[in-house]
């Protein structure tokens, strides 16, 4: 069966359970996951009721997809993603984000944890995504094209809606929560990096890094989604950081961040318009 069926046949089931379209999706990164429990009228679904939809297998990914309503609109919010250094590929990384697509979602906000390349990120950060690097050296385009799906060459001019940036600056400030901008850099993992690959994005211009997110842009946008990426500096880059980087440090200081970082996807998702 091709991608576009699995996602098809995905996105028919999540259409016959929650019966109608999202405004927008939300992907929770590592430790935001809350977000979703905070949906009213919420109808949850584990993904792995789901046909063909894979379930991580990350702590801090619950693997579940909520379908409610939150500033005003409908929102499906996935607690959980799939990563490529979990031996899948990225047919299976993207395959989320093409049923969101073809359940009819054009709108993507894509969060993450990520580490902090940029010197003058603090701990807990918000940085909006502006731009990224892609250094995993895989592509989700690769391979044969289904022009189902979009154009065997899409523009990555902007991978991240202007107009969706403009609208987390103004939420940011509704809410009083200085929000960082930058450019986020994907590498494979799962070992963190190291000083001399975190000098090395430096020199290259990016602001954070994080082993998600590029994969998931790349594929929404070759489908025509508006892609808005938010990252939270979990942690201080290797040479930098102040303890030894872990997973268990990453989540918790996410969680920390949930409170604010909800109330501001409350009012980015309210300013859509």
């Amino acid at each position: 069966m091709s991608a576009y069926d699995e996602a098809r046949r995905a996105a028919d089931a999540v259409r016959a359970r929650i019966g109608g379209v999202p405004e927008v999706a939300v992907v929770l990164g590592s430790g935001l996951g809350d977000f979703a429990g905070g949906l009213t009228e919420g109808i949850s679904l584990a993904y792995r009721d789901l046909p063909h939809w894979p379930a991580p297998k990350v702590p801090g990914h619950e693997g579940r997809l909520v379908v409610g309503r939150r500033g005003g609109r409908v929102v499906a919010a996935l607690a959980g993603r799939t990563h490529a250094y979990e031996g899948r590929g990225l047919r299976q990384v993207t395959f989320a984000v093409r049923a969101i697509g073809l359940l009819g979602v054009r709108t993507l906000i894509l969060t993450s944890a990520a580490g902090g390349v940029n010197a003058r990120f603090a701990e807990g950060a918000l940085m909006v995504i502006d731009d990224h690097i892609n250094l995993m050296g895989l592509n989700p385009l690769a391979g044969p094209n289904d022009d189902r799906f979009g154009p065997r060459f899409p523009d990555l001019t902007e991978v991240y809606s202007s107009r969706l940036r403009t609208i987390a600056d103004q939420a940011g400030t509704a809410v009083k929560l200085p929000l960082a901008h930058g450019v986020y850099a994907a590498v494979l993992g799962p070992s963190y990096e190291t000083p001399a690959e975190i000098r090395y994005l430096r020199t290259i211009g990016a602001d954070a890094v994080g082993m998600s997110t590029v994969p998931e842009a790349i594929a929404a946008r070759h489908m025509g989604l508006d892609v808005l990426g938010i990252a939270c500096i979990t942690n201080g880059a290797a040479g930098a950081a102040s303890r030894p980087i872990d997973h268990a440090g990453v989540t918790e200081t996410a969680r920390r961040m949930r409170a604010p970082f909800s109330a501001l996807l409350e009012g980015i998702i309210a300013g859509l318009g």
